[in-house]
């Protein structure tokens, strides 16, 4: 992939996301249990698993979803997100709604941001739901990873939008990517060389999404882009400010690395470095106490662990209502991995008891 983007052939997340999706992409085939459907939604591409009508329910609750992949992989329609979703409504009993935004790099930021609330907003409309026999009080925003980070920014802004006639009753995040401000977290220092997804792989997803350049990273990786001669970034220190937002267990002793002197160049470039559609964790404390109830689903070998492990900390001292769902020996992505060859008991633990807080929840 790489090569084919050395040679100028092709950008290297077309090809690879190209190979993922030949090899596993499905039909909208319907089963017997679930009714699965391709939809657009204010222009945005969706999957709609629908479990059949039950003789003593007029109205189903719902989940609208977010794949992950770093703004630039996967799809709704892959076989890994395609049996999570099919799972879920068979499990709840709901109507899920999985979300095809379009990827890196077709479209770099705000555009995926755009695509998650157009569809989301779109669904959210009374009629919509009428049309789908979805309970407007019992709807859920979740995704993973990336999609964790898009599902965040929909609902912070939906929580602005004082004419939505509906709004989400639960927000459910896996491992979800809520930060660049500090590349140097604990979890990003601990698990800097983790497979899946080591922390060099997640900075330059950033700069993908952000249309940035990869010449930037290792200022990043150092965190020049918020020293403290950083006048832009001043203003956000205090909100993911991990020293008093971690648990000691997870601070261990590692050091924070705040630099005297940085690039103030690199947030001037590219501002969305400090947008909270981009970074919900930066969000102010008003905006998060509007969040609704929150599950946030961590593991610890993730370099990702205290972005989720912060904004949990966060909506909770906002006075949101929050179930921080921890696992010790589980690993960024491992969710979706229950099919074989791929099929990890860390992915069906994680997938039972994130499945489990939502029945118990919405």
């Amino acid at each position: 992939c790489h090569l084919i983007h050395y040679l100028r052939l092709s950008h290297h997340l077309i090809v690879l996301n190209y190979l993922i999706c030949t090899f596993d992409k499905l039909k909208s085939v319907s089963s017997e249990d679930i009714k699965i459907t391709d939809a657009v939604f204010d222009g945005v591409e969706v999957r709609v698993f629908e479990p059949p009508a039950k003789g003593d329910e007029s109205l189903k609750r719902s989940v609208v979803y977010i794949h992950g992949g770093g703004w630039a992989l996967a799809s709704a329609r892959t076989s890994l997100y395609n049996n999570l979703c099919r799972i879920m409504a068979e499990s709840l009993n709901a109507v899920v709604v999985s979300i095809e935004y379009r990827l890196v790099p077709e479209v770099c930021f705000p555009e995926q941001y755009h695509d998650a609330l157009r569809a989301t907003k779109h669904f959210l409309q009374p009629d919509v739901l009428a049309e789908y026999s979805v309970d407007p009080s019992r709807i859920a925003i979740s995704g993973d990873s990336a999609g964790g980070n898009l599902a965040a920014a929909v609902c912070q802004q939906l929580s602005k939008d004082e004419d939505l006639p509906v709004r989400p009753k639960l927000q459910a995040l896996i491992y979800p990517v809520l930060q660049a401000f500090d590349f140097n977290t604990p979890s990003y220092q601990q698990n800097m060389n983790m497979p899946v997804l080591p922390r060099y792989v997640m900075v330059n997803y950033w700069i993908d999404y952000i249309n940035g350049n990869y010449d930037l990273a290792h200022e990043l990786l150092v965190n020049n882009h918020t020293a403290l001669n950083v006048g832009q970034a001043l203003s956000f220190r205090a909100r993911l400010n991990w020293t008093s937002l971690l648990p000691p267990s997870f601070k261990k002793s590692y050091k924070p690395v705040v630099q005297t002197t940085g690039t103030a160049a690199i947030v001037e470039r590219l501002p969305a470095l400090l947008d909270v559609r981009a970074v919900p964790l930066l969000a102010d404390d008003a905006t998060l106490a509007r969040q609704p109830r929150t599950y946030m689903l961590t593991c610890e070998n993730d370099v990702l662990r205290d972005d989720g492990v912060m904004y949990a900390k966060r909506l909770e001292r906002a006075g949101v209502p929050v179930t921080l769902d921890h696992f010790l020996d589980c690993f960024h992505g491992c969710m979706i991995f229950t099919v074989w060859p791929t099929d990890f008991s860390a992915g069906v633990r994680t997938r039972d008891s994130y499945i489990k807080w939502l029945d118990e929840n919405l």
